[in-house]
């Protein structure tokens, strides 16, 4: 399979979308799992999710199922959801909490840590020290819990010290939850990236939305020389004096980029009048208007952390034509709903929006899957983060692919 893949990317037109075996061959997308959702770091959850000691979330991540857990020291750690004694699932709900882990199966108990604590009638001889549960790599960026599923992760330092003063100003360690939903795409997770890498499509579909983000493709976009019209860098010069750091950034790689981007005049936050949706603001930018920090991380989260409330986004793939999209809005831990936030109010233009983002990459891969589907090209103006994107995954899928054996002659 290795080599039609070599061969798909070889004919691969920059500037152009995908052939259609990369949006529906179920060998690509089992290459696109084990290349780069077996190998990058993916975010998981705001770590706030673990509100306290035993704390605990599930994650399906294609073979893998991975419990994260908040230990009795406040550390957030994440193992392999699998019993060390015949494999069963430790923990069989999407989220719970308890003292320890146990094992329904036969009642193996395991400390938060990882610890073996407990193994009935295993005789004399057994080292319970040999049979902790695995552990996945596990890092706490500012709040925001990324995890590893490589036996050897990749670098974390490097986009962990980019990223890291950005996010500061925002006290994700003094947030909560204040709303989660999850929603199932019927489309290829690449479309669903595709989608949110562009706003050629928000004027007509999201009319919510574009109440208050600008449909401005220098927003979203990746901006390749560097450079922006005179008010968005006064924008970053503004809030940076103000002690928020907002300059774009893009990795090198291509793997992620953060900037503080203005909203439209006015505009405070995501809401249907423009106006802040939490008087108990988690963070501390000064400005109201301070716009959002955009930061995206292929190959599983897209984020919005505003001047009163932040918006985590994870994607994660479920299949060649499947992909679970989850939305949580953070709040100050000490705000009081019905008082400082209307739940509504906060949450209905993202709910809105991913819901008309579901309808249009299902429409996508509905049209994908014809056999007369053809790559067509992006626009260069509107759709430069698509571009960016493409070439990304590629660029990826191309370094993890073995490589091509040429036969004697």
């Amino acid at each position: 399979m290795s080599q039609a893949i070599h061969e798909l990317l070889a004919r691969h037109r920059p500037g152009h979308a995908l052939e259609q075996p990369f949006y529906t061959d179920p060998d690509i997308f089992r290459t696109d799992m084990e290349t780069i959702f077996y190998r990058e770091w993916l975010f998981a959850i705001p770590a706030c999710e673990l509100e306290k000691t035993g704390s605990y979330v599930t994650q399906q991540i294609g073979a893998y199922n991975v419990v994260l857990v908040r230990g009795a020291d406040g550390e957030i750690r994440a193992f392999h959801n699998t019993c060390r004694h015949r494999g069963s699932v430790l923990c069989k709900h999407e989220r719970g909490v308890g003292p320890k882990l146990v094992c329904p199966y036969h009642q193996w108990t395991y400390e938060l840590d990882g610890r073996l604590l407990w193994a009935r009638d295993m005789g004399p001889d057994f080292d319970a020290s040999r049979h902790g549960l695995r552990p996945v790599h596990c890092r706490n960026l500012a709040g925001l819990i990324y995890i590893c599923l490589a036996e050897e992760a990749p670098d974390f330092e490097a986009f962990a010290a980019k990223v890291g003063p950005y996010l500061a100003p925002h006290d994700l360690g003094n947030a909560k939850v204040a709303h989660q939903s999850s929603i199932i795409e019927n489309g290829n997770w690449k479309l669903v990236w595709e989608n949110n890498r562009e706003c050629y499509h928000c004027a007509g579909n999201h009319p919510s939305l574009c109440r208050t983000f600008p449909e401005d493709p220098v927003i979203g976009g990746v901006a390749a020389d560097g450079s922006f019209p005179a008010p968005v860098e006064a924008h970053f010069s503004r809030l940076e004096g103000m002690g928020a750091p907002s300059r774009f950034f893009l990795d090198p790689e291509g793997t992620y980029r953060v900037a503080r981007m203005p909203l439209l005049e006015g505009a405070e936050s995501y809401t249907m009048d423009g106006k802040i949706a939490v008087t108990k603001r988690l963070g501390h930018i000064p400005a109201r208007d301070a716009g959002t920090l955009l930061l995206f991380s292929y190959p599983t989260t897209w984020n919005h952390f505003l001047s009163d409330h932040s918006i985590t986004f994870r994607v994660t793939p479920i299949s060649p034509m499947e992909t679970r999209v989850t939305t949580t809005w953070l709040v100050h831990k000490d705000a009081v709903e019905g008082v400082d936030y209307d739940l509504k109010r906060l949450t209905e233009v993202w709910t809105h929006t991913n819901d008309e983002d579901r309808e249009v990459v299902e429409n996508n891969q509905r049209g994908i899957n014809s056999p007369v589907y053809e790559p067509g090209p992006y626009s260069t103006v509107q759709e430069d983060g698509v571009i960016q994107f493409v070439a990304w995954y590629c660029a990826t899928l191309a370094r993890a692919l073995p490589p091509l054996r040429v036969a004697a002659e």
